[in-house]
């Protein structure tokens, strides 16, 4: 059986399999609707279904609360449809303009950038070339059918490999590897570019980006990209993490806050002790914004990181500073053990 799917309001039209999800379906017609895990966690996705009926698999209650659902919210990355259906979202353009592809890759470098942080440079085939924009993720093809995805950490024009920063999860299927037995030269498969978390070239808004662990990945990327496009946006970066040595390129963005005009970097450390020997600012990342910036009304804000610091400010911000909602764009790193905790 296939449904027909019309989003409004752009008109937009593409056709839908009874065992798909309205998400995966877009993705293949290459119509931009914006999303990011691609497994019901982050909210990314969330839109209103204004005619038809849809049934969600597994997700997040906090990414669409019961409640929301019997409003007419979905979350499309985990919405198959019944029949045809007419949708509400805001599509995001130009997400279809590269193509999502399945590549082989060969680990180039593997660099500890932090205790539990390590860096991986992937080489491409000669032949290949992985057209993308900065803040965009990939998803590693594992032997078992299982995916890992991971944020892109330098923006198209940087360097000769793309990278990645991988933290170490104790136990983790695919982290466990990376910290112990994988080694240069090392194959791995990947599909993207995935996610419509980028830059917003069109826009001359203030920018605040937000960053907690290595949530700073795609931010690195997008601030690459800024530059390299001579844009002139303010900038400023709020980075947060329990300890300092959380924040493993902490010299790189000490080093950007001298050289890149209208730029400033805000450090925020939750749970420092005394023998860090911490003055800078202090607690949740999010609401340090929010005491520098009490009106978001003129600003753009992307935000990548844990999901809880994610919601906090997507909430926060809109209700407290007023942000409109429109303007803030996020992609929340949702781990297997995030998942799990349903």
């Amino acid at each position: 059986m296939t449904f027909q799917v019309t989003v409004q309001p752009s008109g937009r039209q593409f056709s839908c399999e009874a065992d798909e999800t309205i998400l995966s379906a877009a993705i293949r017609a290459g119509v931009g609707l914006p999303y990011g895990c691609k497994n019901g966690a982050c909210g990314s996705c969330r839109g209103m279904v204004l005619s038809g009926d849809v049934t969600h698999g597994a997700h997040q209650e906090r990414a669409l609360p019961a409640a929301d659902e019997a409003k007419g919210f979905s979350l499309f990355c985990c919405a198959r449809p019944h029949g045809d259906v007419v949708i509400e979202a805001r599509e995001v353009l130009g997400l279809g303009e590269f193509p999502i592809k399945k590549l082989p890759s060969r680990i180039a470098r593997l660099e500890r950038v932090g205790d539990d942080v390590m860096s991986i440079a992937l080489q491409l085939p000669a032949s290949e070339k992985l057209q993308y924009r900065a803040g965009q993720y990939i998803e590693f093809m594992l032997k078992d059918g299982k995916r890992r995805s991971y944020s892109l950490a330098n923006a198209p024009h940087v360097g000769e490999h793309v990278t990645l920063h991988i933290r170490h999860m104790p136990g983790g299927l695919f982290t466990d590897q990376v910290f112990s037995t994988m080694k240069e030269r090392d194959i791995l498969r990947f599909e993207g570019p995935l996610g419509s978390f980028f830059l917003r070239e069109d826009s001359d808004k203030p920018m605040v980006l937000l960053a907690s662990g290595t949530g700073f990945a795609p931010i690195k990327a997008i601030v690459e990209q800024a530059v390299h496009i001579k844009s002139e946006r303010p900038m400023t970066l709020y980075w947060g993490g329990r300890r300092p040595k959380d924040l493993y390129m902490h010299a790189l963005c000490e080093e950007w806050a001298r050289t890149i005009p209208n730029f400033r970097y805000v450090p925020v450390i939750s749970n420092a002790t005394q023998e860090d020997q911490w003055n800078g600012q202090t607690g949740f990342v999010h609401q340090v914004v929010m005491n520098d910036l009490p009106d978001l009304s003129n600003y753009q804000v992307y935000a990548c990181g844990a999901p809880a610091m994610v919601d906090a400010a997507r909430t926060d911000f809109s209700a407290s500073c007023n942000l409109p909602e429109e303007e803030f764009y996020a992609d929340a790193f949702t781990s297997e053990a995030d998942l799990a905790m349903g």
